[in-house]
């Protein structure tokens, strides 16, 4: 294994080299500080109501105004940051452990192996997303670990697909018929000699997919099946305040480039990941 860290510690080199990557880096680092902060303090309450301080625009008092319930938007946004990224980050990292397991067997050892796990993969890819995550949460239940689980098993398809075609890309390479030959078993060349010349893809992969888990579990969450309420999340808070767009903008928009911004930021460290892969930095 440290092998794999040094190619890691190489890798976090390289990409902080990257404009992209710094860019996607400082921000998520940002939401990282966001989150961190508004796990422990908030300038408001976050769950407490105060009605007469509804719909108020934003000012001295409240920077980003109040819904209508007269909760703080601000703190809100703060407390729920937290949620959003441990439950997207969660997720991704459920689907590329789980995926990366069954890509590097189905493209290693091939053969009957390869094709029950493919096939089982195209059965949950043949289901749009967000339908596959509704039908899952629908016999589970909602709930923050409920959804974590979905968002790992929605995006592990997609995940798996990517890793089997790279693997049996670098599988014919002299190293891994080196490794047969000193006799290392299959587990350990895969761990050591194919997963550490797969993390371009899987670098890219996973951000890919944490850009999505924010957006599905902000849709689940607009749905009413991720975090329930008076739980803060981005998604939800759309949803309550949607009505009244018109009359109190701010109560959408924030959460809105709260999700936006984070995106964007995912989508430049995937950027920079799959420059690094490609050689182009």
């Amino acid at each position: 294994m440290g092998h794999l860290a040094a190619t890691i510690r190489e890798w976090f080199s390289r990409l902080c080299d990257s404009k992209a990557g710094l860019a996607g880096l400082a921000i998520l680092a940002a939401w990282l500080l966001v989150a961190l902060v508004g796990y422990f303090w908030t300038p408001y309450d976050p769950l407490a109501f105060d009605v007469a301080s509804r719909f108020q625009a934003p000012g001295p008092d409240h920077w980003l105004g109040t819904d209508k319930f007269g909760r703080d938007v601000l703190s809100r946004i703060m407390s729920g940051a937290a949620y959003v990224l441990l439950l997207a980050l969660s997720g991704a990292l459920i689907a590329l452990t789980l995926g990366t397991a069954i890509g590097l067997s189905a493209g290693y050892r091939g053969g009957l192996t390869d094709e029950i796990l493919m096939r089982a993969m195209d059965v949950l890819m043949s289901f749009p997303s967000l339908l596959l995550a509704i039908l899952v949460l629908g016999t589970l239940g909602a709930g923050f670990l409920n959804v974590v689980l979905v968002v790992g098993i929605v995006f592990c398809p997609r995940v798996a697909r990517v890793v089997r075609g790279t693997v049996m890309e670098v599988k014919p390479c002299e190293f891994v018929d080196a490794a047969r030959l000193r006799g290392e078993t299959d587990i350990a060349i895969m761990l050591r000699e194919i997963l550490p010349n797969i993390l371009g893809p899987l670098g890219v992969e996973f951000s890919v997919r944490f850009a999505y888990a924010i957006f599905l579990s902000a849709s689940l969450g607009f749905l009413g099946l991720g975090v329930q309420p008076p739980t803060p999340d981005w998604g939800l808070m759309i949803n309550e305040n949607r009505g009244f767009i018109v009359v109190a903008p701010w109560t959408v928009v924030f959460p809105g480039l709260a999700i936006s911004s984070l995106v964007i930021g995912v989508n430049l460290l995937a950027d920079a990941f799959r420059q690094l892969a490609s050689g182009e930095v």
